[in-house]
């Protein structure tokens, strides 16, 4: 008799606070037998995890390392090696879940595993349940409407520096810029260089322990942001 294959759930548990998690997501943490996380190749902590452990019920636990590279090969071969171990475990029949931080498809781990799952084997059973992004809980926590009317916004990471600000700076009324933390300098001297600073906001590690907003960016000039810190930018100003 042929084993059925278990389902894959990739879950959003949201950006920091425990209640800020689906009923859905909650139903599935509490149900499936294996539970994935991923983690640095240099240890073994997960943010993810570790905002969701007060809701696991006796799930069995297994990281997945991630090298801190950006080399292509080195990556694909960890993608490979981890959606093969995950292939693994569906294949006894157990359900499995991987959590990620905020939605599982956006700026996720999980969508370079979902892609390489389907790579490997397109019948693979995965369910993807979403999760509160990281932006529009910072939304809520400042009182900062993302968008109001025929406005738009871009999201846009700030791991290489100010390069997509610029490119996008004209597209979009209101723009949302993840990872600031490493080039913030490069960020904010563009802010200054539009004129934008007094129609900034800084959020760091919403929901976190060390939450914190501030509304004056000259206050940051020159300083460390914490690694979870995001910029909200109003081009028409914060409306308060």
């Amino acid at each position: 008799m042929t084993t059925k294959t278990g389902t894959l759930y990739g879950i959003g548990v949201g950006p920091g606070d425990p209640e800020l998690i689906t009923l859905k997501a909650l139903k599935v943490l509490q149900e499936v037998p294996h539970i994935f996380a991923s983690c640095s190749t240099k240890n073994t902590y997960s943010l993810a995890l570790s905002i969701v452990r007060c809701h696991l019920n006796g799930a069995g636990i297994e990281h997945l390392p991630f090298p801190m590279t950006k080399d292509p090969q080195v990556l694909a071969s960890a993608w490979e090696r981890n959606a093969r171990r995950v292939l693994e475990v569906l294949a006894t029949g157990r359900d499995a879940a991987f959590v990620t931080l905020g939605d599982p498809l956006t700026y996720s781990t999980f969508g370079y595993l979902l892609k390489t799952l389907k790579r490997l084997n397109p019948e693979v059973g995965i369910v993807t349940i979403p999760g509160i992004t990281s932006y529009s809980a910072a939304a809520a926590l400042t009182h900062i409407p993302l968008t109001e009317g025929e406005e738009s916004f871009y999201l846009v990471s700030g791991a290489l520096g100010a390069a997509r600000l610029k490119e996008v700076i004209d597209k979009s009324d209101n723009i949302v810029i993840l990872k600031t933390y490493r080039y913030f300098d490069e960020i904010y001297q563009v802010l200054a260089d539009l004129d934008l600073l007094d129609r900034t906001t800084c959020i760091s590690r919403c929901g976190l322990e060390g939450e914190t907003i501030v509304e004056n960016l000259r206050e940051l000039k020159g300083r460390d942001l914490p690694y979870l810190s995001m910029i909200i930018i109003k081009k028409k100003g914060k409306g308060y």
